[in-house]
């Protein structure tokens, strides 16, 4: 009896204490979900919440004439949130209802996976309660738009669970032109190997200003994404526009006059920089560099290169000589017959053999004579050495030029010190080698010589604006009043004439429809892996045109490929400087009689497409009367009836091939891609064929062959 009555008392024992314990529990858990509750709530609110910061919309980059030479394109990341609660209201009956409609309109808009398969993955996607399924991504704007009238997504984000995340995408319109000095982000390798984006040219020199300020968004993390909290949100402010001083038809005939020779030589890369005399405005800059399959492509800015100029250095030689007073024009050389001569320490060879023993200082600029223009340096500086380096600071050849570009490399001088061998280095000098300067460091010199010798500081941004209003305005700005007396600097250009008229360039610029000046350059090039012997040359011209009333200034440096037959600079430089010149004083020198521009059209053969705009602006330009039907479409053909033009709209539908047939490149390229297309070019022209017909159905990355021919 005493047992089992211990063993009750036990049980007993063991039931209170295990309801005492339950009653503890519960008194803690209704404690803490009426004392603590808001507390630990904040708490699991801070851990499962953060701020995403919102990127702003970058600004764009604008050529002078308003042009778009690199913009943003807005890009659409579309999620579900399938624990939206209009999509879980009344056992899913929002759902239910719209989701075969909804699978079908996906399916036929995108064309990518039939109804069946996107009902399928819908289905699972609500089964499996996901707060964060991605549907599609990177659709462009006019996708978006189609999207938003979609079944179910027009209900709102409330009924829809529809998560929309705007991302944007960097677009040069232009494609090819200017675009290393534009400077579309580039992949490089960082220091830990990894692959890395990097903004270049004007994008990384003005970014803080084209990137804006960033918002801010609370979102909460879940399970595969974060979904953002509605009323918690800083909007980001978007970036400036910059307008540069490029002129895209400018820049469209520099990349075409360098790009023929650099196909024609095989040439390794080159770089065309045009000039505006008055202003020091860069309205053109090419640079293009050879790909192992041959192809070329703007991938470096060989315009701020710095190399061994060669003989487009020996006016800075004949100024410094000339300023100091120590040679005049018509003063004699005795550059001998041989093609050598012993100049002071070191002997000294030419190109060609001089066809007379003795030259005029004009002529030996003209003719290029190293043998030349090295006398006339010892004959200047050979007591001091170094005080042909004052000359060439005087010329800003020793510091990095002021271009409002970022990472602009510095000269490099050899010493001029006797004890440094000075005197070595300063003959070398005086015709191109023992010192490195980039083609614009040559080219500011050129255009102060047709500026009269005022000095312009070259530049590429015109204004900053936001919204259409100027909020920094960039003016011309003077380096240097004058880099050298008056007799100095009408001397050299009589020199520079001479060389286009009688000496080097002459082959180059004969029966010339208007006067230039300029200078042949030709270097044997060691950089690198490249040796002197190696045959390796760096061929140049730079300029000035007209020569009478200069209004531009140009230069053109080409690195041939090794034992080129083409690596002078008078027919590898001379010929693409003499094509930019002429087409530039044709379209914006040379004074035009409006009664050439009575154009009769052959009816039986015109016809043209492309942007109704540019089309008007051209035909309001040169004086073409024309008939317009088009009224506020954006695209147009163009036909002739009864020699006159006629306009009528080009229709252009979502998801539907467009007729791009009749138009030039830029426009096809801008409509094309616009619409998620791959395209692939052949031939130079207009577009007379197109691989997928007129009106056919889009997929998405499909790709499309244009076949490019005539003018």
């Amino acid at each position: 009896m005493e047992i089992r009555r211990d063993i009750l008392w036990r049980v007993y024992l063991g039931f209170i204490g295990m309801v005492a314990l339950c009653l503890l529990i519960l008194g803690k858990a209704l404690y803490i979900q009426r004392f603590q509750g808001n507390y630990w709530r904040s708490m699991s609110d801070s851990m499962h919440q953060r701020i995403m910061e919102l990127d702003a919309d970058r600004g764009t980059i604008y050529s002078e004439d308003g042009q778009m030479l690199s913009t943003s394109l807005p890009q659409f990341d579309i999620y579900i949130d399938f624990l939206a609660e209009g999509l879980r209201d009344k056992e899913g009956r929002i759902f239910k209802n719209h989701v075969d409609s909804f699978s079908i309109a996906l399916a036929d808009y995108f064309s990518d996976k039939s109804s069946a398969q996107y009902k399928k993955e819908l289905q699972a996607a609500y089964k499996s309660k996901s707060r964060y399924y991605s549907l599609k991504k990177k659709l462009s704007f006019e996708q978006y738009k189609a999207f938003r009238n979609f079944p179910l997504v027009k209900l709102g984000r409330n009924k829809s669970g529809v998560i929309v995340e705007v991302n944007s995408k960097r677009l040069s319109p232009f494609g090819l032109l200017a675009n290393r000095t534009i400077g579309l982000s580039r992949e490089h390798i960082a220091s830990n190997g990894k692959t890395k984006k990097q903004n270049v040219g004007l994008e990384r020199t003005y970014d803080s200003l084209l990137s804006g300020q960033k918002g801010q968004r609370l979102v909460r993390f879940i399970a595969g994404g974060a979904v953002p909290i509605e009323g918690f949100q800083v909007e980001p402010e978007n970036g400036k526009d910059v307008f540069t001083t490029l002129d895209v038809n400018m820049q469209d005939i520099a990349e075409n006059a360098l790009l023929k020779m650099m196909v024609k030589s095989e040439s390794l890369y080159g770089t065309c920089i045009v000039m505006e005399t008055k202003t020091g405005k860069i309205k053109a800059i090419a640079n293009l560099g050879r790909r192992p399959d041959g192809s070329y492509w703007e991938d470096d800015n060989y315009a701020l290169r710095v190399t061994e100029p060669g003989s487009t250095i020996k006016l800075a030689t004949l100024l410094a000589v000339l300023d100091k007073g120590t040679s005049n024009l018509d003063d004699m050389v005795e550059v001998g017959t041989a093609g050598n001569m012993m100049v002071g320490p070191r002997n000294v060879n030419d190109a060609e053999r001089s066809p007379k023993p003795v030259l005029t200082v004009k002529e030996c600029f003209a003719h290029s004579s190293n043998v030349g223009m090295s006398k006339l340096a010892m004959k200047a500086f050979a007591d001091d050495p170094a005080a042909f380096r004052k000359y060439l600071h005087k010329y800003h050849l020793d510091v990095r030029s002021p271009i409002d570009l970022s990472n602009i490399p510095t000269p490099q001088l050899a010493p001029l010190e006797k004890k440094s061998g000075g005197l070595m280095n300063m003959v070398t000098m005086s015709f191109g080698y023992a010192l490195q300067v980039s083609p614009l460091h040559t080219l500011t010199l050129y255009n102060a010589i047709a500026n009269n010798g005022r000095m312009m500081k070259p530049y590429l941004v015109n204004s900053i604006q936001r919204n259409g209003i100027v909020i920094q305005q960039f003016s011309p700005e003077v380096m240097d009043e004058k880099i050298g007396d008056e007799s100095a600097i009408t001397a050299a250009r009589q020199s520079m004439e001479a060389v286009v008229t009688e000496g080097t360039g002459k082959p180059a610029f004969k029966d010339m429809p208007f006067a230039v000046a300029g200078k042949t350059g030709t270097a044997h090039v060691a950089d690198g892996n490249i040796k002197y012997h190696d045959g390796v040359y760096q061929a140049s011209f730079a300029g000035y045109f007209p020569a009478n009333d200069p209004q531009y200034s140009c230069i053109v440096v080409i690195r041939s490929k090794p034992h080129a037959a083409l690596h002078y600079g008078g027919t590898l430089a001379g010929p693409v400087f003499r094509e930019v010149a002429t087409k530039i004083y044709a379209m914006y020198v040379q004074k035009k009689d409006p009664s050439m521009y009575a154009i009769r059209i052959d009816s039986s053969s015109y016809f043209y497409a492309g942007s109704a705009t540019g089309i008007k602006t051209v035909y309001r330009t040169l004086g073409v009367a024309y008939s317009d039907s088009v009224m506020d479409k954006e695209w147009s053909h163009v036909f002739a009836d009864n020699h006159q033009p006629v306009m009528k709209s080009n229709p252009v539908r979502k998801q539907v091939m467009p007729n791009v047939k009749g138009m030039g490149l830029k426009d096809a390229l801008y409509l094309l891609e616009s619409m998620g297309l791959k395209v692939t070019i052949r031939g130079r022209g207009k577009i007379v064929t197109q691989s997928v017909m007129p009106g056919t159905g889009l997929a998405k990355g499909l790709t499309v062959v244009l076949e490019l021919s005539g003018v």
